[in-house]
């Protein structure tokens, strides 16, 4: 276990300089230096350092680096590192220190504030907080910002304090003390100051501090005050505006429980209301951040106040088309996405059948959204009417604007709901004839006139595609026709496809439309675009899905377009056009299965050779990889029901499968092409299942001698496919098949220990995670042989071993396999379909055995990846091994627990921090119900968490000094 330097001296100069050189571009002596300053920010001597650097003439870099340290020095350290009689001191010392800092740099003053909130959170016995804060820092003008800025922070930091190592009972009880004690009185300081100067009442840290508060004080303590003036006259200046309107939003936030606060929404309707002359004003200005605090006011509080909108809906119109209004004036589409929600929320509510009647009150509001937002589709406009490249060059604002059209798309399937797909569809069919109606005649080759009029409408129909029924048939018979004319405007041929893909199951159900639409498609290939090509390959995949009873007719010229096509489309769109063709295949009748197969796969196989032959670079070797996966393509879909004899897909695998172990063995080096080769003879063991019989001696055979030579994982996929499929509690399957394969698993498992006993974990992660994924299945398939075999302790000892890597999916599978395991000594073992009774106890003694020898290796292992080492995603089953030991042996656990808490270094856990476990862990025990012992998980994780945020995660303050300098102001 790892130590924390508690031990080590330093000198402030050495300090310094170390901060001098984190400032620096020299990565070497940047990474010593940062280590160097990681473990004086936990060392016992750097109390005095900081507080003296605090003190000192040194830069204002290296004082804000000193704050942020005795900051979490406060939080972690206070209580291994300071005695209890000293902590008055370091409370006064604090206090001068945020008294001389008061007139700035601000973040500076901001962490000395926190430093003080914590102290003031584990100082029990400091009942008079507020009251000591405000008469130390005085009544001056610069005092004012100090005590601003503490009391900001302090509900903050209570909200926090599961970080410090109070109990849950302390941190209620400190809580109630410094917060719920204190409400009255801090709402009287705020409005004591908001009144004491025109300046005061126009402060951010007011409207920071009022927001902060509104978690503990009752909101209408505040509505119904002189501060709800002072934050309605904030928003009128723009030093105040952004923080009033936060304040204010929050305000709003805390009375969406409608039933409880009616009296304090009455006061507050009218005012939010009275804004709304002001949206014109700020558009006229262009004042581009007024305009966007208003929209998140009136957003805001129609979001909270969603329920009152729909119960009364006459009364609340008002804010509707405030939101209304802010979505209709944003021309710059600067603002719109913040009533998204609210228009989302409003819709959950609407098409609920008890709330018709507000539905067909506002629904012309949605009406009006629906014209917003086909606006707010389109594309900039440029000079020239065929640009393709709108945005100069600039990919972040256009990847910007493609992200924003699909969250107006999700809006316009909100207001769809509403209205009804015919009304909204038909909004869609007369934006495309006005378009027809006024530009078609002016269209010349590719320059097409105002095609973003067009395009909009487009992607409107395409975002409307999963509300449309198949049965539709008012809006789409006229609208089909027309989109199959749509100009080959590079813009709206994509767009085009994209609906066309997005419908295919409507035209399925309406085959008069299909033959033009599927010509459309096919013809859209002989582009030069590479965008409007993968589009049309995406629309053939899904034309070919849910059309293929429409194409099963045409499978052989079907067969004759994709030979021609395939080579020519980028890897991602083969595939994608591979899987619509293979749906086709996939209907077929049984006995053309095998043909189809041979027609369809041999030039794939055939190119499959002849790149073999030819991949002689890395280049060549990846793109062997990506063909293979188009054989897996077919295996995936084409799985035809053998009603009898031979299945006929199997019976063509068997001719492939030399081929792709051929390709497999020359290049069992090259790690792509060995998960590739894999990864499809996975799928034919998935798809086929027990028809795969007559392969898999020679599978086996090439697992083995793969896994052997390369070491990799992807070896093991395929067998844990085989186990699943032919295990013993499948009916069809021949016992002895089922020995040999659990033989065939028993030497995977050998070859993997023999290879893992040689080696640290962290140089084969991905293959213990495959291992341990694997032995997972062969726990759940065959317990009866696992458990008593002579595997299975080097296999517990591997999961030990296994537990010291760092990586999530690896430690996730070890993690898995464990709480199987040691489910079998229980009562409720992982097996799937139960075991017989003997043979139940017989595997419980095993287990039990098993962990009595080992268990407190295993618990040593996971506390120290819960306190070191484990990535935050594994901690839950970190913990659960814990809780699923307690319930097992909950004596020998606690003491093995115990142990493991001794061995952690002086310094790190306080004798009576560990006392305080301990003993908690025993009480819980005792008492002995399946809620307790869920207790004992959550004990061990919060003081798991504790250790290592105190002595292992890195403190703040050093990622700053690496990336820029510290910026100051106030």
């Amino acid at each position: 276990m790892a130590t924390n330097g508690a031990q080590e001296s330093y000198a402030p100069s050495d300090v310094l300089a170390a901060l001098v050189t984190m400032r620096g571009s020299e990565q070497v002596a940047k990474k010593r230096a940062h280590e160097f300053l990681e473990t004086f920010q936990k060392s016992k001597s750097s109390w005095g350092i900081v507080i003296g650097l605090l003190q000192s003439d040194a830069d204002p870099e290296a004082k804000l680096f000193a704050a942020i340290t005795l900051r979490g020095k406060i939080t972690y350290d206070l209580s291994t590192q300071v005695p209890e009689s000293e902590l008055p001191a370091l409370q006064q010392q604090v206090l001068l220190l945020l008294k001389h800092f008061s007139g700035g740099p601000k973040p500076i003053r901001v962490q000395l504030c926190v430093c003080l909130a914590i102290l003031a959170i584990q100082m029990k016995d400091w009942k008079d907080v507020l009251s000591t804060v405000v008469s130390t820092l005085g009544d001056h003008v610069e005092s004012h910002a100090s005590i601003l800025d503490f009391l900001r922070v302090l509900p903050e930091e209570v909200i926090e304090g599961r970080k410090i190592t109070l109990t849950e009972e302390e941190l209620s009880q400190r809580t109630t003390e410094l917060l719920g004690d204190n409400a009255e009185q801090v709402i009287q300081l705020l409005i004591n100051y908001a009144q004491s100067s025109p300046t005061a009442s126009q402060n951010p840290q007011l409207m920071e501090c009022i927001t902060s508060w509104l978690r503990e004080v009752p909101v209408a303590s505040v509505v119904n005050s002189p501060l709800l003036d002072v934050l309605f006259g904030a928003l009128e200046h723009d030093s105040s505006v952004q923080e009033a309107t936060e304040c204010l939003c929050t305000i709003f936030k805390e009375t969406a429980e409608v039933d409880d606060n009616q009296d304090t929404i009455k006061l507050l309707f009218p005012r939010i209301i009275q804004l709304q002359p002001r949206i014109q004003k700020v558009v006229d200005d262009e004042d581009t951040d007024a305009f966007k605090s208003l929209t998140k006011l009136f957003a805001t509080a129609a979001d909270a106040w969603v329920i009152a909108v729909v119960r009364e809906p006459q009364q609340f119109r008002p804010l509707v088309e405030a939101v209304l209004e802010c979505a209709a004036r944003d021309k710059d589409r600067e603002v719109i996405e913040h009533t998204f929600e609210f228009w989302y929320q409003l819709k959950q509510y609407l098409v609920l059948e008890r709330y018709i009647q507000a539905r067909m009150e506002l629904v012309d509001i949605y009406s009006k959204l629906v014209d917003i937002l086909l606006r707010h589709l389109e594309f900039p406009k440029g000079e020239d009417t065929s640009e393709l490249d709108l945005f100069d060059g600039d990919r972040e604002a256009e990847e910007k604007f493609r992200e924003f059209r699909h969250q107006m798309g999700d809006t316009m399937k909100d207001s769809c709901e509403v209205m009804g797909v015919t009304e909204c569809l038909t909004k869609v069919l007369d934006a495309i004839k006005l378009w027809l109606q006024n530009h078609a005649s002016q269209v010349s080759g590719t320059t097409v006139p105002n095609w973003q009029q067009l395009e909009a409408p487009l992607f409107a129909m395409r975002a409307l595609g999963r509300m449309v029924d198949k049965d539709e048939s008012i809006v789409l018979p006229q609208l089909m026709p027309l989109l199959v004319q749509i100009p080959s405007h590079e813009k709206l041929l994509f767009a085009t496809i994209m609906v066309l893909s997005r419908y295919t199951e409507w035209t399925a159900a309406h085959p008069e439309y299909f033959e033009r639409q599927f010509q459309y498609i096919t013809s859209s290939f002989n582009t030069e675009s590479k965008e409007i090509i993968r589009a049309a390959a995406v629309a053939i995949k899904y034309f070919c899905t849910d059309c293929r009873e429409l194409l099963s007719g045409q499978v052989l010229e079907l067969h004759t377009f994709y030979n021609q096509i395939i080579d020519k489309l980028p890897e991602a769109s083969q595939e994608e056009m591979t899987e619509g063709v293979a749906s086709v295949v996939a209907v077929q009748p049984e006995a053309e299965i095998y043909k189809l197969l041979k027609l369809y796969c041999d030039p794939i196989v055939q190119r499959l050779v002849d790149k073999a032959y030819n991949a002689t670079t890395d280049e060549g070797k990846l793109a062997l990889a990506d063909h293979v996966q188009l054989i897996t393509v077919f295996v995936q879909n084409v799985k035809p029901y053998a009603s009898s004899g031979e299945n006929q897909a199997v019976k063509y695998w068997q001719e492939v499968f030399p081929v792709l172990a051929k390709v497999l063995e020359s290049f069992i080096t090259f790690v792509p092409i060995c998960e590739r080769i894999c990864r499809c003879w996975r799928h034919m063991v998935i798809s086929y299942r027990t028809a795969m019989t007559p392969l898999l001696p020679a599978m086996a055979d090439k697992l083995a001698s793969g896994f052997g030579a390369s070491k990799e994982g992807c070896f093991l996929w395929v067998t844990a496919a085989i186990l699943r499929e032919f295990s013993e509690n499948r009916e069809a399957v021949d016992p002895t098949i089922t020995e040999s394969i659990y033989k065939f698993f028993e030497a995977q498992a050998t070859t993997f220990l023999r290879e893992m006993s040689g080696l640290q974990p962290k140089e084969l992660p991905d293959v213990i995670e495959d291992f341990f994924r694997l032995l997972v299945d062969a726990l759940l398939y065959y317990p009866q042989k696992l458990l008593p075999s002579e595997l299975l302790t080097p296999i517990f000892d591997a999961a030990i071993y296994a537990l010291q890597l760092e990586q999530r999916d690896p430690l996730s599978a070890t993690l898995h396999f464990l709480l199987d395991l040691i489910s079998y000594g229980g009562d409720n073992p992982a097996t799937g379909d139960g075991l017989p009774a003997d043979v139940a106890v017989q595997l419980r003694g095993v287990v039990r055995n098993l962990l009595l020898a080992r268990g407190e290796h295993l618990i040593k292992q996971v506390m120290a990846g819960m306190m070191i080492s484990f990535p935050r995603d594994c901690f839950a089953d970190g913990s659960g091994v814990l809780l699923e030991m307690f319930r097992l042996m909950p004596q020998e656990t606690t003491a093995w627990v115990e142990r493991t808490i001794q061995l952690l270094p002086e310094g790190t856990v306080s004798p009576i921090e560990a006392q305080r476990l301990m003993t908690k862990i025993r009480e819980k025990l005792q008492e002995g119900d399946t809620n307790n012992i869920r207790q004992v998980r959550a004990l061990l994780q919060d003081f798991t968490n504790s250790y290592r945020r105190r002595n292992v995660a890195p403190r703040d303050g050093l990622g700053q000094l690496g990336v820029d300098r510290f910026r100051f102001s106030g």
